[in-house]
This record gives structure tokens, sequence and C-alpha cells, in this order.
């Protein structure tokens, strides 16, 4: 039979997806709460992450619940980074459910069920219970395939040590399944529940910090366990309301459970009515409401199902309810070190001087259109069997891809072959792009 070491297929099952926020790792603040000017993904907006550091602190202390918090600013400053930030400094153990304000038009059930979903993702449950674990560092993982298609199942053995001693178990094919699932290998610190043979990577041991190849981003190096491998201890599960209701479960009525106010992150919410904003200032007086963060880029506007105007097209009195924190736009500098910061998270060499007529161009146009071309720019380097990103292939997408203004001047100078095309005044012209959806120039 075939032995196969499990670290041998680490290349083939990593697979990770680089998102427009995938870069964020918290929000970059030291333990007096102070932001960094760069740190954790983060750039600029140091009194935005200062005031968001502020409420992580106070709900992960249990001190504020039934809040709520409004991102407020431009588009492009960072807003649902912050927010993402947010969620990754609270952890794991914290509920951090998000929602687009848009998602509540387009769901087969009615707005404020949606809204109350949303809630009940947002409050965890925290289970305490003792179980007997068996916790220790991988030492090798051995894995025997049947040599014949249709055969016996998978076997196997898993070798784990701590400080003192050393044993080697037998492996079913469903904890060779588990083991897989959670891309486990040599080296790493983890812990199997006896009852349910649920597998938890605690870390990477220290003894192996000089692996870079196993290293990633995230990765978190963890002491050898000490004593026996086999141990009693307190676990804490967290779930959702949300979770609770799908499984049906009575663990609240044992005792063993306590509830864990979350939060709820809603984007766009000028995209919400104004029966949702009825809907969330009643729930919000609720003694377990969640604390809502929301976020939007609009000035004074309507209020959706309504003919008012107000600011950020939020009701004044679910405004009033609302700490508001301002963002503000990036500066050539702040611009610089994110286009950094994306060119080493979409794994893409570039020059100086092309990074220099990137930042520039984010300084024209937006940051979102410079962050957009870095892996055009890439696949265009690649055409020319280039190895390092240079300025004529920033030029050359550039030339290819329009920004907003760009776009928006040759639709003035050939709108007359458009349909239902209609010409802006001078005024409108004059305005900023950020601007001019607040005019009406593309909704008339």
């Amino acid at each position: 039979m075939a032995e196969i070491k499990l670290s041998e297929m680490r290349d083939l099952t990593r697979i990770e997806r680089i998102g427009a926020h995938s870069h964020i790792r918290g929000l970059g603040l030291d333990s007096a709460l102070e932001a960094r000017s760069s740190s954790e993904g983060m750039v600029g907006q140091t009194s935005a992450r200062r005031a968001a550091g502020v409420i992580v602190k106070m709900v992960q202390e249990g001190k504020i619940a039934g809040r709520a918090v409004l991102l407020a600013g431009q588009p492009g400053t960072g807003k649902t980074a912050i927010a993402m930030g947010m969620a990754k400094s609270l952890g794991q153990e914290t509920p951090f459910a998000m929602l687009a304000g848009s998602e509540l038009f387009s769901l087969e059930m009615s707005k404020t069920e949606a809204l109350m979903q949303a809630f009940r993702k947002a409050i965890g449950v925290r289970i305490k219970e003792e179980t007997e674990v068996i916790e220790g560092e991988v030492v090798e993982i051995q894995i025997d395939r049947p040599a014949v298609a249709g055969a016996a199942s998978k076997t196997g053995k898993l070798t784990l040590k701590t400080t003192e001693m050393e044993t080697v178990y037998d492996l079913g094919a469903k904890m060779i399944e588990a083991l897989g699932k959670e891309k486990v290998q040599s080296g790493d610190v983890i812990a199997i529940d006896k009852a349910s043979g649920k597998i938890t990577k605690l870390g990477r041991s220290f003894s192996r910090s000089r692996d870079y190849d196993a290293m990633g981003p995230q990765t978190k190096f963890v002491q050898c366990p000490d004593g026996e491998l086999q141990k009693r201890k307190e676990v804490v599960h967290c779930v959702t309301l949300h979770e609770i209701d799908v499984i049906n479960s009575r663990v609240e009525e044992e005792g063993k459970a306590e509830i864990v106010p979350g939060v709820l992150f809603i984007d766009e919410v000028h995209m919400l009515d104004i029966e949702c904003f009825s809907f969330l200032n009643r729930a919000l007086e609720n003694d377990m409401a969640p604390i809502l963060v929301v976020a939007t880029n609009r000035g004074i506007t309507s209020i959706r199902g309504t003919n008012y105007k107000s600011p950020h097209g939020i009701p004044i009195d679910f405004l009033d309810r609302l700490l508001i924190i301002s963002t503000q736009p990036y500066t050539s500098d702040d611009i610089r070190k994110i286009l950094d910061i994306r060119c080493q998270e979409e794994d893409v060499e570039m020059s100086e001087d092309a990074k220099i007529l990137l930042t520039k161009i984010g300084e024209d146009t937006s940051l979102r259109y410079a962050i957009n071309l870095i892996t055009s720019a890439a696949l265009a380097c690649q055409k020319r069997k280039g190895k390092i990103v240079e300025m004529e292939d920033i030029s050359r997408v550039y030339e290819l891809f329009y920004d907003v203004k760009r776009s928006t001047q040759y639709l003035m100078e050939y709108q007359s072959q458009y349909m239902f095309s209609e010409v802006p005044g001078e005024e409108e012209m004059k305005m900023k792009p950020t601007q001019w959806s607040h005019s009406g120039l593309f909704g008339r």
C-alpha cells in the first residue's frame, strides 16, 4: 500500500481568493488604541480607525449594546475596509454579520423578516461545557490508500507529541477527511474533541517557525503543549441565534449558555426605506440587540419611500441614535501605500516609476480605478514576456480601460448616437465624478 503524507498535498488544496479587502487583517491600532500610519492592511483614516477601535473595545468588554454607529464619507474612503477591520479585530468569538441595504429588496422574504434574521445572525450564544480533548503537535500523518479502486476505505496513522510524550493514533476515513478539510500538516498544533471528533487547528509550532514555505500572512505560532496528550478542558462554543433556529437547539434551557451581542454591519444604508428604519429604531431598544454599524456615501438626499430629504438619506430620529464616524479622502502618500499593499496582496512586481504613475492616476481619477489597473497591468506585462510591471504596461491598460471622467467625456462627445441621451448643463459638467449621482445626472 502506498503511504502519502498529507503535507505533500498542501500546494494542491490551498486555494485563496483575492478580494477587494482580502488584505485587511485588523484596524491597525496599538495597545493604547492609537492608529499606526500603516498596519494590518489599513492605511490613513487614523481618526476613524481610533473611533472604531473604541467601539471594538467596548464590544469586547460587554460595555455597549443596542447602539448604532454610522460610517459616513465619500466613495472610496475606506468605510467598508474599516468595518472589515472591526470584524477581524473582534475575532471568531464575537458574531459579525454583513448585509447590503439593496439585498433586502431582492430576497423572497419580507424586508423586516430579513432584518430580523440579520439581527439574529449578529447575536451569539456562548456555550460552555467540559470535554475530553487530545492536544498535541503533529509529528507525522501517514495515509494508506487501497491499491485497487473500490476496495476498503482509507486508513492511516497520526503521530502526536507533547513536551513529555509521543503517541501514534490509528485513523479512520472520517478522521482522515477531517484532517484534510482543516489542512493539517506536520508541525501544526491541534486539538481533537474525543466525543465529536472535531479537529481544531490551534496554530503552528514555534519549532517550525523557520519553515517559510509553510507560512502565510495569518500564520499563528504556539508552543508545543506540555503534560499528557489527553486532558479535560472547558470548551466554549459560540453559535448565533440564527444557527440555533436552524438546528432547533435547546441548550439555553440547560443553563450552560450565555447571550453574546455581536455586530451587524449594513452597507448602503441609504437604500433602506422608511419601514426598515422604523424597524431598526424599535429593534435597537431590545436588551439583546447587537451593535449596529451602518455605512453610506450619500450627502443630503431623499429618504427612500418618502418625499423628504435628510442627511445621508436617514430619518432624523434614527440619525439621532447614531455615533457618526467620518472618513476623509486619502492623501497621495496614503494612495501610494495602499497600492504597495495591493501589489503585494496580488503578487505583482512593479517598478518604482510605474507605482509613481499609478499613484498619479489614483489621485486624478479614483483609488478604486487605480487598484483595478494592477492586475490588468500585470497581464499586459506577461503578454510582452516581462517580469516586472513598467510604465508602458500602466499606460497600455490606462488606454484600454476608461475611468468615469473619460467615459463621461466620450458620452458627451457621441451622445447623439446613444438612445434616450440627455446633455447635462455646464454647471453639472464642472462637478467632480463623485458628485454626479447626487445631482441627478445619472438618475433622470
